[in-house]
């Protein structure tokens, strides 16, 4: 009996150690502005589990930094998504996306031209 309790809390140590306390990941993450970086890095920052959180107006990557104990890319994506960004894998409610600024709406190929046209300006 108590090689089996042995074996049993070693395996459940040994299950706890499997997760990542700074796990990385990157996401992309849809937007098009410097107000899109803000909304969409305070979601993920807000996230338990979240200890970074940077979006990329070019690229489109959040490059992540979270504790796998307390949440998962997942839960993550789900958060931004309910501000109104889309992600690889969820898209985002369109109250939601409804609710972000006119400059903002990333779905729309005139939005997405105006901001290539400002960056070609700069």
């Amino acid at each position: 009996m108590k090689q089996i309790i042995i074996v049993l809390f070693l395996l459940i140590g040994a299950n706890g150690f499997a997760q990542n306390k700074n796990a990385k990941a990157t996401v992309i993450v849809d937007g098009v502005c410097m107000m899109c970086k803000e909304r969409i890095e305070k979601a993920s920052i807000k996230t338990k589990g979240v200890k970074s959180a940077v979006w990329s107006v070019e690229t489109h990557e959040l490059k992540l930094i979270f504790d796998e104990r307390k949440t998962n890319l997942e839960v993550i994506q789900n958060n931004v998504a309910a501000v109104g960004h889309d992600t690889e894998t969820v898209k985002a409610p369109d109250e939601a996306y409804d609710k972000i600024h006119n400059c903002c709406k990333y779905r729309d190929t005139e939005v997405q031209k105006e901001h290539q046209e400002k960056k070609i300006k700069n």
